[in-house]
């Protein structure tokens, strides 16, 4: 299969599982005790404001065609309007959800750089000292909640040393790279744990390959051959835990967002929740849903394109 092929193939499944998501979403508020409508609003609710709300969600109509009316209005960014900040749902995710984004490639980034140095080193040093000081570093990072390394990380680097901002988010794409480092940092920490440990292993595995040993017997240098030969291929197994775990990124980001302040979608959520905005509730849902559908599609499409094998077999 071409490249091509693979990547609509892989783009149109992403629609029922965005539909399913969306099924689950519209659901869950008709499970609410009572009338949707005045569950939604609850004690903010004045009888024109349910009113309206009904009628905005069609709830006169049998349940099929208010779940179509609720899929038309999502596929066309009308999701309603939030109970607490009193604008538009869409308007309001798509704000917020930017700084999400941005915190979750920050983070993916630094982990990365992290994981793979160290990686390398342990896999080259295999058994040795250095090798067992990393994993058992790695083990504790692992073992460590995220939101108490940030906790340690916040009160350290920004209390104490007042290296960097204590929080905020600033509206200066370079700002922000100081502004959200040390958020980013408590996040990739973890997930560098979980890299270092499958790159390791990868990288011992293809340290043993025979093109490896072609390489070396050629008199090429160790980082030509570490660039060349086997970061490309250990790297595929690793493209794929970090997407799936771009996921966890998302959701982590909800309570690291909320220790350093950062006005992003996860304290959207968090706000939302215990303010009872079923709208941008429902609305964050299918977004984040979206999000990690297409991070699953990049990931799927940069393994594919290091190994063209694979779009065959998922073929």
């Amino acid at each position: 299969m071409s490249q091509l092929g693979y990547t609509v193939t892989r783009l149109l499944q992403i629609i029922p599982t965005f539909l399913i998501v969306m099924a689950v979403v519209f659901f869950l508020i008709r499970l609410l005790p009572g009338d949707p409508a005045s569950a939604m609003l609850g004690d903010r609710g004045s009888d024109a404001a349910v009113a309206k709300l009904y009628e905005e969600m069609g709830l006169g109509e049998p349940l099929i065609v208010q779940f179509g009316l609720f899929v038309r209005r999502a596929f066309a960014g009308e999701l309603g309007e939030s109970i607490i900040l009193h604008l538009p749902v869409y308007d309001v995710i798509i704000e917020r959800i930017q700084v999400t984004v941005y915190l979750a490639i920050y983070s993916a980034i630094l982990s990365i750089l992290i994981a793979v140095p160290l990686a390398v080193i342990a896999a080259y040093n295999r058994d040795s000292l250095v090798d067992h000081a990393i994993r058992i570093v790695a083990q504790i990072g692992l073992s460590s909640p995220v939101f108490f390394v940030g906790l340690v990380i916040l009160t350290f680097f920004a209390a104490k040393l007042r290296w960097f901002p204590v929080g905020g988010y600033a509206d200066n794409f370079v700002e922000n790279l100081t502004y959200l480092f040390l958020p980013a940092l408590s996040l990739a920490l973890y997930q560098a744990t979980i890299l270092v440990r499958s790159l390791r292993s990868s990288v011992i595995d293809i340290l043993k390959a025979d093109f490896v040993e072609f390489a070396e017997a050629k008199g090429l240098g160790r980082t030509t051959i570490i660039l060349r030969y086997v970061l490309r291929n250990a790297m595929i197994p690793t493209i794929t835990l970090i997407g799936i775990n771009i996921g966890y990124l998302v959701g982590g980001a909800v309570i690291t967002e909320t220790v350093f302040g950062i006005p992003g979608a996860g304290r959207l959520m968090v706000d939302s929740i215990f303010g009872r905005d079923y709208p941008v509730i429902q609305g964050l849902a299918l977004a984040f849903a979206l999000l990690v559908s297409l991070v699953f599609l990049l990931t799927d499409l940069i393994v594919a394109w290091l190994d063209p094998r694979v779009r065959d077999y998922r073929s």
